[in-house]
């Protein structure tokens, strides 16, 4: 019971969260975007782009956080805390496509120079900035091992970059009056959010694919559970997941050696899973010696 109270208050933590920084970014989007149009900065623009898509991108994570408080029906067993995976991949995804963006809209404008409107510009990526820095620190001072959280203050990151090079672009235009610094300083940061958001997408999309957790494999369980245990002499089909960043599971047959105790077999798989391996929700079948595979799986360990 008090794993499920601090589950629940971490959740409220992360939705009260992302709804103060859903009402920051999308009330500075409007005054970017008039900005944008206004001074004809592509950075701006670009910056404004960012803060439209996160506004849904958070949208899209606050029901992600709270739809994931719901409990496990009969149609889905493991509840919906998957859910927050899937909103963090879509939000890799989107942020990769607003890269593309950017950078098409930087070549065209290396192609076709326009004014660009220093002042204006400045004072409103300052104001950006401002917004973004305490959008990102409360987003920040969430939980760091949910993967919808980080999608999400990676958009706002995404976001300050953006107005810290539609600053750097103001000042040189204002004071060299050079303005491919605009677009150039756009494809740099659109390169940074690039690196973040590949490994975002990655990430949340090994575990979407049913992906073994990291530093944990099947291979690694076959081999050491007949090692440490006595008792079982093979383990084979093994499948381990995980459903959100922390939350892993795995199935396992295990052939077990004949005149051995079957419940103190299985009390000790589950006691190393969840000592050894952190794995607590584990799915074991219990074999007897005679039904392990005649080819044990590649890397098994077989003891006999």
């Amino acid at each position: 019971m008090a794993h499920d109270h601090s589950h629940h208050h971490t959740g409220d933590d992360s939705r009260s969260r992302l709804l103060w920084a859903i009402l920051l970014t999308g009330g500075f989007m409007v005054a970017e975007v008039v900005g944008g149009i206004l001074s004809g900065s592509l950075a701006l623009l670009a910056d404004a782009g960012h803060m439209l898509t996160d506004t849904a991108a958070l949208g899209l994570a606050w029901f992600a956080a709270w739809i994931s408080r719901r409990p496990p029906d009969e149609k889905r067993s493991y509840g919906y805390h998957r859910v927050q995976t899937l909103a963090a991949f879509v939000n890799g995804v989107t942020l990769i496509a607003i890269v593309v963006w950017i950078a098409i809209e930087a070549i065209r404008r290396f192609l076709s120079p326009v004014a660009v409107m220093g002042l204006p510009m400045l004072t409103i990526a300052v104001l950006g900035l401002v917004i973004n820095i305490v959008v990102f620190a409360i987003l920040h001072g969430g939980d760091r091992d949910n993967l919808n959280i980080r999608g999400a203050a990676l958009h706002v990151l995404g976001d300050l970059l953006g107005s810290v090079a539609a600053i750097i672009a103001a000042l040189v235009i204002l004071t060299t009056g050079w303005t491919p610094i605009d677009p150039l300083l756009s494809l740099l940061v659109a390169a940074l959010i690039l690196r973040s958001a590949w490994k975002l997408t990655r990430e949340s999309g090994h575990i979407l694919l049913e992906g073994a957790p990291d530093g944990l494999d099947a291979a690694t369980l076959r081999c050491e559970i007949p090692e440490q245990l006595e008792a079982v002499c093979n383990v084979h089909h093994v499948h381990v997941w995980s459903v959100t960043p922390g939350r892993h599971l795995v199935s396992l047959h295990a052939a077990i050696d004949e005149g051995e105790d079957r419940e103190a077999a299985l009390l000790a798989i589950r006691t190393l899973l969840a000592e050894r391996y952190g794995l607590d929700h584990a799915t074991i079948q219990l074999e007897s010696q005679h039904q392990c595979p005649d080819e044990p799986e590649s890397g098994a360990f077989r003891r006999g």
